[in-house]
């Protein structure tokens, strides 16, 4: 009869094969750290899913390697041009990012334009797993007349414009007009309407470009109006404390009701600006200038609601409201596009179909974050939701359902991009350009002064 010992070895051997029992949380990385050929895995889109996607597999996998591909030159997404200036603490969890970009099993690929520079079936011959977490990068349309007239912007493209998105840097919006109008009742919607009311001196020592300052500076907007189709007890916003829709509620009706005391009566009686919810209301048509040139005010129709709670619908009543104003913002929602003929895509849901984050019909193919769940949540909801995606992906690899052997990996994508003379970006290029704009606020008392220019920055970086 063999030894005690011999049987105890063979028998933990054999159990570390075997999948965790249901219920428990895998261990991946004691199986993992058997394993002898490392994956290589790429994600596409460097923002929070990107990011969230990579730090769970490197945390999770010990000799996994993953690429972390880009179109833009920087990295961090929304984190970077979506999280409005006045809210610093926000982007700390670039540092975190920062440190997953520079770990020695993972690489920034920027300056790359997956679907357009490389394909998806190219990185997926090249990669044992191809995570797609490029986000919403398009806004929904509001689909009524006069919504092409000057004067009517995406809040998407108005928040690019002042967080320096470069695609945004010619926006040049007016502002010249003393009314506001912002259609939708979501987080982004109450971003915009701060920095049309806040006082630039305010924002003077934020990371808000300098281009967008100086046109706050001469802007005479003093009313904003943020609209919505449903009630008060539907509005999407959130606020940072717990139970967040009762105190919500409990906010608005306070608000609603109560009267102000006299000191704060005297304050609202002596501010500059205003701001207001309108409820009840969805938006029908721009209305144009007499010479038809310009957006000059909105025509509402008013809504009712079917249902109760937050799936209640509205539904017009047949009455409508003119509302006069100079700029419309429509903040209606984002929208995921399509990135590669060859990855299914749902136009209506505006999602790639997956299941718990694996594309469906495609083995070796994830998503994660906006465009796999839709366009919703903050970046606590995104963080979950790529952990989960790169729990299922650690999965399929153990269970053997990701293709065996080696893979070249970006060895074989940076010799397709050389001869399309597609340069891309590295994580230490970036830490250059960062170093440039940090440098560059330092003078005027700011955090970083944003690069707009896409070819300055390859110029800085000597290309």
């Amino acid at each position: 009869m063999a030894p005690r010992w011999w049987l105890w070895w063979h028998w933990s051997a054999w159990r570390r094969t075997l999948p965790p029992p249901p219920g428990s949380t895998p261990n991946f990385r004691q199986w993992f750290s058997t394993q002898e050929q490392p994956p290589q895995i790429c994600v596409v889109g460097s923002g929070p899913a990107g990011f969230y996607t990579a730090q769970h597999l490197l945390k999770h996998h010990p000799q996994a390697h993953v690429d972390i591909y880009e179109k833009q030159l920087v990295p961090f997404g929304l984190v970077r041009f979506g999280v409005a200036p006045d809210h610093p603490e926000v982007k700390n969890v670039i540092n975190t990012f920062t440190q997953t970009a520079r770990s020695a099993r993972c690489a920034f690929r920027g300056n790359v334009v997956v679907g357009r520079d490389v394909a998806v079936p190219e990185l997926q011959t090249a990669y044992h797993a191809v995570v797609l977490s490029y986000g919403a990068e398009d806004h929904r349309a509001l689909e009524i007349p006069g919504e092409e007239l000057p004067g009517v912007f995406s809040a998407r493209a108005f928040v690019g414009w002042y967080n320096g998105l470069p695609e945004n840097r010619e926006l040049a919006p007016d502002l010249s007009c003393d009314t506001a109008v912002i259609l939708g009742q979501g987080n982004v919607a109450l971003d915009v309407a701060r920095i049309l009311l806040t006082p630039p001196e305010h924002l003077e020592k934020t990371d808000i470009t300098e281009a967008a300052l100086g046109v706050l500076r001469q802007s005479q907007v003093k009313t904003v109006w943020i609209v919505g189709r449903r009630g008060p007890l539907q509005v999407a916003f959130t606020i940072k404390v717990p139970r967040p829709r009762k105190r919500l509620t409990e906010l608005l009706l306070r608000t609603a009701i109560e009267k102000p005391g006299p000191e704060e009566a005297a304050r609202q009686a002596l501010a500059s600006r205003a701001w207001g919810l309108r409820f009840f209301r969805s938006p029908q048509q721009v209305l144009s200038s007499p010479d038809g040139q310009r957006a000059a005010g909105i025509r509402l129709a008013v809504t009712r609601l079917e249902g109760v709670g937050e799936a209640a619908r509205a539904v017009p009543t047949g009455d409508t409201e003119d509302l006069p104003c100079g700029l419309v913002l429509s903040s209606v929602g984002y929208k995921s596009c399509p990135i590669d003929p060859s990855v299914p895509f749902d136009p209506k849901l505006g999602v790639i179909p997956n299941m718990e984050g694996r594309v469906v019909d495609v083995p070796g193919l994830y998503c994660s974050g906006w465009v796999k769940r839709g366009p919703t949540g903050v970046i606590a909801t995104t963080m979950t939701d790529s952990f989960a995606t790169s729990q299922m992906l650690l999965q399929d690899l153990k269970a053997g359902l990701l293709p065996r052997g080696p893979r070249p990996g970006y060895a074989a994508i940076e010799a397709l991009l050389s001869s399309r003379g597609v340069r891309p970006v590295s994580f230490s290029d970036w830490e250059k350009l960062d170093a440039e704009e940090v440098s560059r606020g330092k003078g005027a008392g700011k955090p970083r002064e944003k690069l707009l220019d896409p070819q300055e920055m390859l110029r800085l970086l000597g290309r």
